[in-house]
């Protein structure tokens, strides 16, 4: 069974993400700020991929952070990035090797289908 860390600020899309992540089958980890996501990062927990929002709180490039953090402690870990704004080159050029951008809104469908082409089949 496949663990997913969600990183995102907004409490309702926190829950909607994790609600259908587990409904597809997935355990889920949360956090809610950069802060939270490197202590679950840096810990022994178990994580198969990453979902974060670009944007946290009043950071609009904290997710970035995450994916970076992410890279240098967990350097297989695929990364899934999030945003309601639009991507620029400059920010795509940020993400790190295994990764994929998610746009807001995204459907339920389009959400656990990203997911399944990030991780290993094996899961």
């Amino acid at each position: 069974m496949a663990t997913i860390l969600i990183v995102e600020d907004e409490a309702p899309l926190l829950i909607l993400a994790e609600s259908v992540i587990q409904g597809a089958g997935y355990t889920t980890l949360t956090a809610a700020t950069l802060a939270e996501a490197q202590s679950i990062i840096q810990s022994d927990a178990q994580i198969d991929l990453l979902f974060s929002d670009l944007g946290l709180g009043d950071q609009a490039e904290a997710g970035l952070e995450v994916g970076k953090m992410t890279a240098e402690a967990r350097p297989a870990l695929p990364i899934l990035y999030t945003s309601g704004r639009s991507l620029t080159d400059g920010m795509r050029s940020l993400f790190i090797e295994k990764s994929e951008f998610l746009a807001k809104p995204y459907t339920n469908d389009q959400l656990v289908g990203a997911i399944k082409q990030l991780l290993p089949t094996t899961s």
